[in-house]
């Protein structure tokens, strides 16, 4: 069944700037949405959710309360909700395989919505700028047409991607909103920074640079964050990558090099040196091939299990 706005169906023949004018509302509420500013989340009962990962959860939820992620360019954040059962999903997109990995954020709020009886899918979607090479807006269409895709009906919420959330400062073009969160318990959506990214950052970047698929970090069933197992082999010219300045780091693997936040070139030098510290992850990381495991503590906070409870 088709992607809707206000009941109808979404028209993806046309412009999305025939969209937004076809549908004021929504340009309202992104208009709403970035005014706001960014809230720091902290680390207690929050899930952080890196590009290339998704994670999905229900209000019942004892252990983790906001889903979130941030350091967004001309990636989209998607938050995908099911009104009737609370079951929420959010996933860092970057346009790898939208249409595959559409399906499966759709198929997973499904599958925790159960024999849910009322409510409808709502979708969230935030991120991206009107950029040099215009990824976003690519991104943005590649998102709106699998979602229109989907045997659901899914309705379309907030549209705050690409030209809604772009601002323009000495000729030079930025996202307005890099990360947000969403409360489980509420399904307040708010723009949001993260002062901890954690567990494992490194080791779940690194993953994503060396071509991994959408991934799914967490079990609501056992309230368990779960990463990996990862496999990967030597990272081709990581000695040559590490030894280059921030600008030619800058410039070569960002997909927009001008609008990058302050840390992108530290993080790319972390991730690179522990892809050079982990060549064989089979042997290093994941000898037994089970997940590393965390479980929040009383703390709220996220503290590693032993893997043999699995």
């Amino acid at each position: 069944m088709p992607l809707l706005v206000n009941g109808a169906r979404v028209d993806l023949a046309r412009p999305t700037g025939d969209m937004i004018r076809a549908h004021p509302h929504l340009e309202e509420k992104a208009k709403l949405l970035r005014s706001q500013p960014a809230r720091i989340v902290e680390p207690k009962g929050l899930l952080y959710v890196q590009q290339r990962e998704f994670a999905v959860t229900t209000p019942k939820d004892g252990s983790v309360s906001v889903l979130g992620s941030d350091d967004a360019t001309t990636c989209h954040i998607v938050v995908l909700r099911h009104t009737g059962s609370g079951a929420t999903c959010l996933t860092h997109c970057d346009g790898a395989d939208t249409e595959a990995e559409v399906s499966l954020i759709v198929s997973s709020v499904r599958a925790l919505s159960g024999a849910a009886g009322c409510g409808r899918l709502e979708v969230h979607l935030v991120g991206g700028f009107n950029d040099d090479r215009q990824l976003s807006q690519k991104l943005t269409n590649q998102l709106l047409r699998a979602f229109d895709l989907q045997p659901d009906d899914v309705h379309l919420v907030t549209f705050c991607v690409t030209e809604l959330n772009d601002r323009e400062e000495q000729d030079i073009h930025f996202p307005i909103i890099y990360g947000i969160a969403v409360n489980v318990k509420t399904a307040e959506i708010f723009p949001a920074t993260f002062p901890e990214k954690g567990p494992d950052e490194d080791l779940r970047s690194a993953h994503v640079l060396t071509g991994a698929p959408l991934t799914n970090i967490y079990d609501a069933q056992t309230e368990q964050l779960r990463i990996g197992p990862y496999f990967w082999g030597p990272f081709p010219h990581v000695d040559f990558w590490l030894e280059q300045d921030d600008a030619q780091i800058l410039q070569n693997l960002s997909t927009s090099p001008l609008a990058e936040p302050p840390h992108f070139v530290s993080h790319i030098r972390a991730t690179l040196t522990f892809l050079k510290e982990h060549p064989f992850p089979s042997r290093s990381l994941f000898p037994d091939r089970k997940p590393r495991l965390y479980k929040k503590n009383q703390e709220g906070l996220w503290e590693q299990v032993c893997s043999d409870k699995i």
